[in-house]
């Protein structure tokens, strides 16, 4: 915890101090500083003391430290007020803004940097594209605006010299979606003319350092600072700014934004421009003024695309519009040629600033957003504006810097000096007021209409003739002698010229009044505006819209610089008041940017015109928190049973002191009109402790009862589908049945007994069905067409039907389309020589061996195990399997019995080898020959569907008879030995399969 960091770094918040003395506060500053503790806490205010080093406590550790910690957690640290701002937007959606202030040097832009990185590094969690383009461009925003708005100064090795405020919108779910840069007062006098030992703008020594030899070459440049006038000043000035790194940096990030090659082609085309316009040099010869060395006229014309005359004419006379309008050319002296040269490079500078962070704002900017699609939209604001500025010489610039910080003071007074203790009254809390500086009057000094500084300048630069520096400080001293702040040489000891002092609420600050009208005015000859505007260069005629006015219109006088500064000012003010704030006060603990010098008296001064110790002293006698009732019984009702989930007492605020009640806080709390005031952040962070416990539980419970009622929904929504499938399914299966009576209703009349007719694709549920519909149809077509068939024929049908089985698909010709004779060798038309003897043989086996019948007689040869082939019969009866010698009138060679047959093969050609296997003897391999009469007659088949049939069918075949295992296989080498000694089938090994 914060309070709980170790005594020896001293009080890490000065609202702990014992004492609150201006003694004490310093003592324990410089202890913290000298221990490395650069942060320290006022209540939720931050302030921060330059280390002049790196210190490691940036990195992702720190971060995860940090994120989603209360304030109070964890050690000061900026990262702390940036989860504060973060968590106060999301939570109550509420905008918010952080306001870093302090004097030039004291570390405002690394801190906005710093704060920059924290809310980048810990939104965006699920690594959404869009929301990580939106992050990088804003961070890569950083580099390109320090590049050209700061600059080297003897206090500060990186000073800004523009302000700015930078809104990050986010969404609904605490993602950046955007957000818009507003830049104040670019000091860009320093473009021309610094003091000694300070650089110009980062930008020109970066392209001068770091930019390619080829690069250069095309600008008409040299990597020398020193060869330009308006860098010369700071070119030999020590700088911790690596120019060449800073420069890839910088064209990495253009790049990253958005910028195209062309529009980072055209920023240093004008960079070099200004660079070459500051090095031409004139020449008067009492009557004309000329420019010496038109070469770099030329440069300059290429560089900004327009035409060299149109430059030089630009640069030595002046268009004006008499009365009865005629335009004429007026010539410049060699003071007015080089003074309105220099106007011209500063606007020029300006508006190229100007026009980079409206390019950067395009690509950044939140378009087409719609709440009621996308949420509300939120903001946080970061605000790194100018320090205050004290120098031997302060001119129109620091004048309008130091009346900055008065408004940002004025808004700190307001906010937390003057509200706080205005709110403890209206609330009727008792309070010890706190006395405190209200710096209203230096504001006033400045900005009141018609008696204000800014309103007597004005004055002077609207009056006719030739009003100088001295008659509007004349002017001043006459309208503010009495004034309590101001001092001028009427009124003071010394009588130095043109001079003088406004007492700011950080001291006395002693204004030179030289240039203060030129600079006020901010003339520039609209020569220049309509020569820009005629640019071929896009950028730069977007840069200029007011040069497309003629000479001859006539337009309204422009507002003053210090008029319109005061206006933009104005603005922040007000669009930070709308947000809640919180604040980093930054101090400069020395002058020498030394990491241990702490100078007491420098830092003291500074202190004192923060108003820290008028913030403690207010912090330490307040209260660290104050809410609304009802806002705070919404949030923490949950941590008590009386107020969960609805309270039932009178009011709000009973409800809350009976939250205060059961956790313990009677002592630590307020109770006012409509809020609740708590002293300490301790109470406060305890409440969040018991709220972050009881979420997961609450989370659980609405879970639970969101399921149950999706769950319960969802089971009301099955039922009905549930019915509608029912339905849905018998309407389905009833349409098949109607449709399938409808197809099949005539089938017993027609010729083909519905053979043809398709059937409807069946529904899901009735496939099966379908399938066995399908079957009995084609068992019932099949008996139609079977009971018109002799019955002579059926048993030729009933081998053809059990050889379409074995073989459909296997072998090509079978013998189907011919008529079966099964015994062959006793048909005379097969055999006419031989039937004789066969007949006489067989009828001996019939009485010999009591078979029934002969299934299949034929010729074949037989082949041996020697590959020897000879002339063979086969007789197959319904109890043996014969081998005669036809030559020795059929004499029986071997015979065996017909259930001794373990199966049978055959080859998938077109010849008629079969092998028939046993179970106790060798397999039999022989070729079926063709007969006399029948050539082409195949009767593999023939067997095959025979032998399947008969086994089929025996009567034995359960009993006695083991299985026949119908056997098809390639018979390898033996076979075709035997095809090619007879010359029988087609050549090469027959495929070998099994089945």
């Amino acid at each position: 915890m914060a309070e709980l960091e170790g005594l020896e770094f001293g009080k890490s918040d000065f609202v702990l101090l014992d004492e609150v003395t201006m003694e004490q506060f310093m003592e324990n500053l410089k202890l913290r500083f000298e221990k490395g503790r650069i942060y320290t806490y006022i209540g939720e205010v931050v302030v921060s003391v330059n280390p002049y080093r790196r210190m490691e406590i940036y990195g992702k550790d720190t971060i995860d430290a940090y994120r989603g910690r209360e304030l109070y957690e964890n050690p000061p640290h900026l990262y702390a007020v940036s989860d504060a701002a973060y968590k106060a937007m999301k939570r109550r959606a509420k905008d918010t803004c952080i306001v870093i202030s302090g004097e030039s040097g004291a570390g405002k832009t690394e801190a906005s940097k710093y704060i920059m990185q924290y809310i980048a590094a810990i939104t965006n969690p699920s690594q959404r594209a869009e929301v990580e383009s939106v992050k990088n461009v804003l961070l890569k925003s950083n580099c390109v605006l320090e590049a050209f708005g700061n600059a080297k100064t003897n206090r500060n090795d990186n000073s800004s010299r523009f302000g700015k405020y930078m809104d990050i919108n986010f969404n609904f779910n605490g993602e950046p979606t955007g957000g818009h840069i507003n830049n104040y007062l670019l000091e860009k006098s320093r473009v021309v003319q610094q003091q000694n030992g300070e650089r110009n703008f980062h930008s020109f020594y970066q392209l001068l350092r770091g930019g390619s030899d080829e690069l250069l070459q095309s600008l008409h440049l040299q990597n020398d600072p020193a060869a330009f006038i308006y860098t010369k000043e700071g070119a030999a000035t020590a700088t911790s700014n690596n120019d060449r790194a800073s420069h890839k940096a910088v064209m990495s990030a253009l790049e990253v934004i958005g910028f195209s090659a062309e529009e980072i082609n055209s920023i240093y085309q004008i960079l070099a421009s200004i660079l070459l316009l500051g090095n031409l040099q004139f020449e008067s010869d009492g009557e004309s003024v000329q420019i010496l060395g038109l070469e770099a006229v030329g440069h300059v014309s290429e560089l900004t695309a327009t035409e060299a005359d149109s430059v030089r004419k630009s640069l030595l006379f002046r268009t004006v519009a008499t009365g009865g309008g005629e335009v004429i050319e007026k010539g410049h002296t060699e003071q007015d040629t080089c003074c309105g040269r220099d106007a011209f490079v500063k606007a020029l500078y300006e508006r190229l600033f100007g026009w980079i962070v409206s390019r950067i704002n395009s690509v950044i900017e939140v378009k087409d957003y719609d709440p009621v699609l996308h949420g509300k939209n939120t903001v946080i604001g970061v605000l790194d504006i100018y320090g205050f500025e004290i120098f031997d010489n302060n001119s129109f610039e620091q004048f309008c810097i130091n009346y900055c910080n008065e408004k940002l003071q004025q808004l700190f007074i307001e906010l937390i000096l003057r509200q706080e203790q205005g709110e403890y009254q209206r609330e009727g809390i008792t309070w010890q007021h706190i006395d405190y500086f209200n710096n209203q009057i230096i504001v006033d000094l400045v900005e009141q209409p018609h008696k204000g500084i800014i309103s007597i300048l004005d004055e002077a630069c609207l009056t006719v003739g030739k009003v100088t520096d001295t008659v509007c400080l004349e002017s001043m001293d006459t309208k503010l002698a009495q004034h309590p702040h101001y001092t001028s040489r009427k009124v003071r000891t010394d009588h130095t010229k043109k001079h003088f002092r406004i007492r700011h609420y950080a001291g006395d600050v002693t204004y030179s009044v030289e240039g203060f009208l030129e600079k006020n005015k901010d003339l520039l000859f609209q020569d220049f505006k309509r020569l820009m505007y005629n640019s071929a260069n896009p950028v730069l005629k977007e840069m200029w819209p007011d040069g497309q006015l003629s000479i001859t219109e006539v337009t309204k006088r422009p507002l003053t610089a210090a008029t319109l500064f005061k206006n933009s000012i104005v603005a922040l003010v007000d669009k930070l008041g709308c947000k809640e704030p919180y604040y980093v006060r930054c101090i400069k603990p020395n002058e020498m940017k030394s990491p241990v010098l702490f100078d007491d008296a420098r830092c003291q001064h500074q202190v004192a015109y923060l108003g820290l110790m008028e913030n403690v002293m207010v912090r330490r006698a307040g209260f660290a928190y104050r809410q609304h009732y009802a806002r705070v019984l919404q949030r923490y009702k949950m941590t008590c049973e009386y107020t969960w989930p609805n309270h039932l007492m009178d009011s709000d605020r009973e409800a809350v002191e009976a939250i205060v009640t059961q956790h313990g806080f009677q002592d630590d709390v307020a109770y006012g009109l409509t809020k609740l005031f708590v002293r300490t952040p301790r109470s406060l962070f305890t409440l969040e402790q018991e709220r972050a416990a009881l979420i997961p539980i609450l989370v659980l419970f609405l879970q639970k009862i969101w399921r149950g009622a999706l769950a319960r929904t969802r089971c009301r929504r099955m039922k009905a589908i549930y019915a509608i499938m029912s339905c849905y399914k018998r309407y389905k299966v009833k349409a098949h049945f109607w449709e399938v009576e409808r197809r099949f209703a005539n089938v017993r009349t027609t010729a083909d007994y519905g053979k043809s007719v398709e059937w409807p694709t069946p529904p899901a549920a009735l496939s099966q069905f379908h399938n066995n519909t399908v079957m009995l149809h084609r068992r019932w077509w099949a008996r139609q067409i079977v009971k018109n068939i002799p019955p002579s024929d059926m048993l030729e049908v009933r081998a053809k039907v059990a050889a379409l089985t074995a073989l459909s698909g296997e072998r090509k010709d079978w013998g189907v389309g011919r008529a079966w004779q099964w015994d062959y060798l006793a048909d005379a038309r097969d055999s006419p020589q031989t039937s004789s003897g066969f007949a006489r043989v067989s009828k001996e086996l019939r009485n010999k061996d009591d078979h029934s019948r002969v299934l299949f007689s034929g010729f074949c040869r037989k082949v041996n195990r020697f590959n020897k082939s000879t002339d063979r019969s086969l007789l197959i009866t319904d109890k043996y399997v014969y081998k005669l010698e036809p030559k020795k009138q059929f004499k029986v060679l071997k015979r065996l019995p017909l259930d001794a047959l373990t199966g049978l093969s055959v080859t998938d050609g077109v010849d008629q080898m079969v092998a028939l296997h046993t179970s106790s003897q060798d397999d039999v391999l022989l070729c079926l020959q063709r007969g006399d009469l029948g050539a082409n007659q195949d009767r593999v088949g023939e067997l095959v569907g025979t032998l399947v049939d008969h086994f089929t069918r025996s009567t034995s075949f359960n009993h006695k008879t083991p299985p026949f295992v119908w056997w098809r296989v390639g018979l390898g080498p033996l076979a075709r030995l035997f095809v090619n000694q007879n010359h029988t089938c087609a050549t090469g090994p027959p495929k070998e399969r099994g089945g």
